[in-house]
């Protein structure tokens, strides 16, 4: 039925192009032929790229898919949410622990039967941090009451794209649906897909527009209330239907799935067997696993062993009675579960596949569970091999040995444990002398002296060599810079970001001073913890036989996307004042994910979310002014820093010691320049941090108990430049001085001053 001409193939429904992508991008091309309203997003690894092709496709206008990049993926879930309560399609892509971020929403969403598509590209959860494919993350999405649709490669992941909204929007179902895909093993393989060439096919299936006589917050003629509050016996009837709606779910999902391959030639029955009619012994996985394990199949049957293997498409509503009559026949099966349920003597699909047994009488099969592939581990064709030994063995032996292990893990060897290569920092060379901090009180501010920067230089480094920076990045020489103006011991814990993936790479640490690592979201609460921790044990006398000559400095490092989904922890802590200092590396994006848009992304700047074309020039709004934001909360001291000008920034270390040891949280920003993303010149990062400075695009100033001084002024030393001069020194901001994007820059010019003047003022006026 199907034939290939001129790299098209076309069936007697549609007509198909092959194209060599991969999963992201398929995820990215499903979702602009279907041209969703609206995709609430925020980048986490693997998923991240999902965005970014869609923002790339809209630079040439290619959809009219609004972006709306959000705080966190906590905020990402409530802008799909909010945007599909109001009866537009809805789509989203994330990850792993932003995940388990957005989980607290997921249930809303089911609960009160709004449809939209989610995309989890699956990844290991932390802790510790793994950003590689596992189903640790999916498991999580197992009580959601969301559909989940599996996928294999792709392929599947453009048709399952496609099928999952169609099932979200039947009337039947009228629930939210996941699609899954394995972490770098499907999401950035690329292999030979099939498409629709159309984007008139893809509607005529999924329907033009969404099904209309549905409630929404847009109707003003039908006013509603969304997720009231509600008492018993309302909210058991209401969990009852969600209940019948996702059984219903498994009828819709094969009428739709076979509608597809009637259109397509592509067949996805809830689950996929393979040489499963006579075997004996079968392996369950699930998504790329899968595949791999065919091929074992077929090597064990030309051995004359009746194998075979079963991978499910779908996994919500578990597929039960398929299962079990899959399984009639089958002396004994391993399950491979890609994710551990602690303490359940299994993963949850072995258990799964228990109750399924049970539930029909089936007490033959012998069933034996492992764990596999955690973290990204590889698992290969050997793998398998394994994984049908066990059931081999299980039916020669009538009986199971052990049910429940883990595969591919490995014992210690206590030769090979990590040994200590960097000896403890020594007080009487991190308490120098050298630097005065003395209160005036009458002024009611700090007054410090410091030597010429050669003496500091015989302070001990706090972050050794050994990191894994890339060549020309401004964190490491900013950091050492400010930590110069720090005497004595410090505890530092750092946000996930480059900072923290280039230095801790188990079971090698770049910190010569304790540290601490906490999610984005959570760290500046963590942090408040061990510094009232430390106060309480020291009031307590339980750190006496430490010796301890003085106080601990607690800072915490972050970058500017740490202080965008994590802003609202960083506030709690401001305003509860702990004794400690948040210090911000701002390099004008999350870089440790690909260069994406951070909210301190100034207007019209390339990132890989706000990519510059014929439709799009760049940022599309103005960036955020943290330094304002957190000294709105009334906090001791809030400084800016560049490295440009080493003696403002030791200065500005030294005082925030102080007050962080004296009065309370203190906050600093620090401009870091990032050549790999900003497209500059390795050698002149200095440089361009100091025309950021000269431009008044970043102006060193600090607020002192409330009290605002600019603490260099280029106007009064006759040294400010044009903000063009600035931007001319980055690839990623050339093409904002072209006549094209004369708009934008003016519009990023006014700001830019409007904030200079503003700090002016400030600075002229106490009350201010």
């Amino acid at each position: 039925m199907a034939i290939e001409m001129n790299n098209e193939k076309t069936t007697d429904k549609v007509e198909q192009r092959v194209v060599y992508e991969s999963g992201n991008e398929m995820a990215a091309y499903a979702a602009h032929q279907i041209n969703y309203h609206i995709m609430g997003y925020f980048p986490i690894s693997p998923s991240t790229e999902v965005a970014q092709f869609l923002d790339l496709m809209k630079t040439s206008g290619q959809h009219d898919i609004v972006l709306i990049p959000a705080d966190g993926e906590h905020g990402s879930a409530g802008v799909c949410y909010g945007a599909s309560s109001a009866g537009g399609r809805v789509f989203n892509a994330t990850s792993a622990n932003g995940y388990l971020y957005m989980l607290e929403q997921m249930p809303v969403q089911s609960g009160t039967r709004f449809p939209m598509v989610l995309n989890l590209v699956c990844r290991s959860v932390s802790g510790p941090l793994d950003i590689h494919g596992d189903h640790s993350d999916l498991y999580y999405a197992l009580n959601t009451g969301w559909p989940i649709l599996m996928c294999r490669d792709p392929q599947a992941v453009y048709d399952m794209n496609i099928i999952a909204l169609k099932l979200a929007e039947d009337p039947e179902v009228r629930l939210p649906v996941m699609v899954a895909q394995d972490g770098y093993f499907t999401s950035h393989q690329k292999r030979r897909v099939m498409t629709m060439k159309d984007r008139s096919d893809v509607l005529k299936f999924v329907g033009e527009k969404p099904p209309e006589g549905y409630p929404d917050t847009l109707d003003r003629n039908n006013p509603i209330t969304v997720g009231p509050y509600m008492n018993e016996p309302d909210y058991i009837n209401n969990c009852y239907q969600q209940s019948e709606a996702m059984y219903r779910a498994e009828d819709v999902y094969e009428r739709i799935q076979k509608e597809y391959a009637e259109l397509t030639g592509r067949e996805y029955p809830v689950l996929d067997l393979y040489r499963m009619e006579d075997a004996e012994v079968a392996v369950f996985l699930m998504n790329s696993s899968s595949e791999i394990v065919k091929d074992v199949v077929d090597q064990l049957r030309e051995k004359g062993i009746k194998a075979g293997s079963i991978a499910p498409n779908i996994i919500r509503p578990f597929p039960q009675k398929q299962i079990v009559e899959a399984l009639k026949s089958v002396k004994a099966i391993t399950v491979g579960d890609r994710a551990d349920s602690y303490g359940a003597h299994g993963g949850n699909m072995v258990n799964e596949i228990k109750a399924a047994l049970f539930t029909y009488g089936n007490t033959t099969t012998k069933v034996i569970s492992r764990i596999y592939g955690l973290g990204g581990k590889d698992f290969y064709a050997e793998d398998g091999h394994e994984f049908f030994q066990l059931a081999i063995d299980a039916v020669e032996k009538d009986k199971v040995e052990v049910p429940f292990d883990y595969h591919g893990h490995t014992p210690g060897d206590p030769d090979k444990a990590p040994k200590r290569v960097l000896e403890p920092m020594k007080y009487e060379d991190l308490n120098t002398g050298l630097i005065k901090v003395t209160e005036d009180e009458e002024a009611g501010n700090l007054k410090v002296r410091i030597p010429p920067l050669r003496q500091l230089t015989k302070k001990p480094k706090r972050i050794a060599s050994g990191h894994g920076a890339c060549p020309g990045c401004g964190i490491f020489s900013g950091l050492e810079l400010f930590f110069k103006g720090i005497e004595g011991d410090i505890v530092a814990l750092f946000h996930t970001g480059c900072a923290m993936v280039v230095t801790t790479g188990y079971p090698y640490s770049a910190h010569k001073a304790t540290y601490i690592h906490n999610l984005f979201q959570n760290g500046a609460a963590t942090l408040s913890g061990v510094v009232e921790m430390f106060w309480e044990r020291k009031r307590r006398g339980e750190l006496d036989h430490l010796g301890l000559q003085d106080d601990f400095t607690f800072v915490m490092i972050t970058g500017d996307g740490g202080m965008d989904i994590g802003m609202g922890p960083a506030i709690g802590a401001a305003l509860r004042n702990h004794k400690m200092i948040i210090l911000e590396y701002d390099n004008e994006g999350y870089m440790n994910t690909g260069a994406q848009l951070s909210y301190s992304t100034p207007l019209g700047h390339r990132t890989s979310t706000s990519n510059v074309g014929k439709h799009q020039g760049g940022k599309l709004f103005h960036h955020k002014d943290t330094a304002q934001i957190m000294a709105a909360t009334n906090i001791p001291y809030v400084f800016t820093g560049s490295e440009a000008y080493p003696q403002d920034l030791v200065k500005k270390a030294a005082k925030a010691q102080w007050y962080a040891q004296n009065e309370g949280l203190v906050y600093g920003k620090i401009l870091i320049t990032c050549p790999l993303n900003w497209l500059s010149e390795e050698k002149e990062g200095a440089t361009i941090i100091d025309a950021a400075v000269g431009s008044c695009f970043f102006p060193l100033y600090e607020i002192e108990r409330g009290i605002t001084s600019i603490t260099f002024d280029p106007e009064a030393k006759n040294k400010r430049i044009p903000l063009s001069d600035w931007l001319k020194t980055m690839g990623k901001t050339k093409h904002m001085t072209k006549p094209e994007y004369e708009t934008a820059y003016k519009s990023f010019e006014d700001e830019v001053e409007r904030r200079w003047q503003k700090l002016k003022a400030k600075h002229e006026n106490p009350y201010l």
